[in-house]
C-alpha cells in the first residue's frame, strides 16, 4: 500500500515533526539570509549539543535543555557582535567548538547517553522522536511562526537595513536579538528530523532555491516555505523505505531542488535580458528617429 508508512506511530510523529520544520527553519533563514548571516544556524546547533548533554545528563528532556542553552548562546552571539574585543569570528568559533566538545563530554558522562544518542542528535533519527518531543516541537514552532509572520514587516526592515530600520524607529538590536533567539529555537525543533549538524542547511537552501524564481520577499517566502515542507516530507518518506538517515535525504533533496531551480532560472533570466535590451533599444530608436536622416543609419547617431 502506498500508505504504509502512515501506519506506525513513530512515522507520524516524524511526519509530523517534518511539516512543522519545513515550514519554520525556511520561514526564519530568510531573515538570516538577507542579514547575511546563512551559517547562524549551523553555530547555534553547535551550541545547543551542550544543552543536549546536560538533558541526559540530568535526566529532563534534551529537547528543552539544548533550547534554553540554544537561546543563552544567541543571545551571548549578539552580545559578542555587538561589544566583543576580541576579533568576533575568533570568540564565535571559540563558542561553536566548546558547545560541540562540551555535549559531546556531558553525554558521555551521563549513565543514559551513548554513541547512538549522540549520532541521533547529530544526524537525526525517525524512530527517537517520541510523544514529549513533539509535545515540545509544537510548542516550539508556533513561537517561531508567531514571530516570523506576526513581525515579518518590522524584522524585514531590520534584516534589509539596520540604519534605515534605526531612523524609522524600530528597536534595532531587540529584532535582531528575537531573529537570534527564533532561530536557537528553530535549530532545536528540528534537531530531531535532520540533526544539528544539518539544520542550517534547511534553513538555507529552501530559501536559495526560491530567490532563483523570484525576487519578491513575500513570494519568496511563500516558496520556501513550500520547497522545506516538500523536501522534509519526502526526505523523511524516502528514510522510511530505504533506511538513510533522514537528515543527510533531506537536505540532499533541498539541494536538488536548488540546482533544478538554478538550471531552468538561467535560461529565463536570459531571455528576459534580452528582452529588456530589445524594448530598450526600440524606445532609444524611436526617440532618435526624427532627428535621424532617413538615408543613414540610425546607429551613427544613436549613443547608447
Amino acid at each position: 500500500m502506498m500508505t504504509e508508512f502512515l501506519q506506525p506511530p513513530f512515522m507520524q510523529r516524524a511526519l509530523l515533526a517534518a511539516v512543522l520544520v519545513g515550514v519554520i527553519a525556511p520561514a526564519v533563514g530568510i531573515y538570516l539570509v538577507q542579514r547575511r548571516q546563512a551559517l547562524m544556524g549551523d553555530g547555534i546547533g553547535h551550541i545547543a549539543m551542550t544543552g543536549v548533554g546536560l538533558g541526559f545528563l540530568l535526566s529532563t528532556s534534551p529537547v528543552w535543555m539544548a533550547t534554553a542553552v540554544a537561546v543563552v548562546g544567541s543571545v551571548v552571539m549578539e552580545l559578542v557582535r555587538w561589544y566583543g574585543r576580541t576579533r568576533g569570528d575568533i570568540a564565535l568559533a571559540m563558542l561553536f567548538y566548546g558547545g560541540m566538545a562540551g555535549g559531546v563530554l556531558l553525554i558521555n558522562l551521563s549513565d543514559t547517553g551513548s554513541n547512538a544518542n549522540l549520532t541521533s542528535y547529530l544526524f537525526g533519527s525517525l524512530s527517537t522522536v517520541s510523544s514529549e518531543d513533539i509535545t515540545a516541537i509544537c510548542l516550539l514552532a508556533a513561537f517561531v511562526l508567531l514571530v516570523t509572520l506576526g513581525l515579518r514587516r518590522q524584522l524585514f526592515a531590520v534584516s534589509q537595513d539596520e540604519e534605515f530600520a534605526r531612523v524609522t524607529g524600530l528597536p534595532v538590536r531587540a529584532l535582531n536579538l528575537l531573529i537570534a533567539v527564533t532561530a536557537a529555537v528553530t535549530v532545536t525543533v528540528a534537531m530531531r528530523v535532520v540533526g544539528l549538524l544539518l539544520v542550517s542547511a534547511l534553513m538555507v537552501v529552501p530559501v536559495a532555491a526560491a530567490q532563483q524564481i523570484s525576487k519578491s520577499f513575500k513570494v519568496t517566502f511563500v516558496l520556501s516555505v513550500v520547497i522545506g515542507t516538500a523536501v522534509t516530507l519526502a526526505g523523511t518518506v524516502t528514510s522510511y523505505y530505504q533506511d538513510v538517515p533522514p537528515g543527510a535525504t533531506i537536505v540532499l533533496l533541498a539541494i536538488g531542488v536548488f540546482v533544478a531551480l538554478t538550471l531552468l532560472a538561467a535560461p529565463l533570466a536570459a531571455r528576459r535580458a534580452r528582452r529588456s535590451e530589445t524594448a530598450t533599444a526600440q524606445c532609444t530608436l524611436e526617440g532618435k528617429a526624427p532627428d535621424v536622416p532617413a538615408s543613414r543609419p540610425a546607429s551613427d547617431d544613436v549613443r547608447v
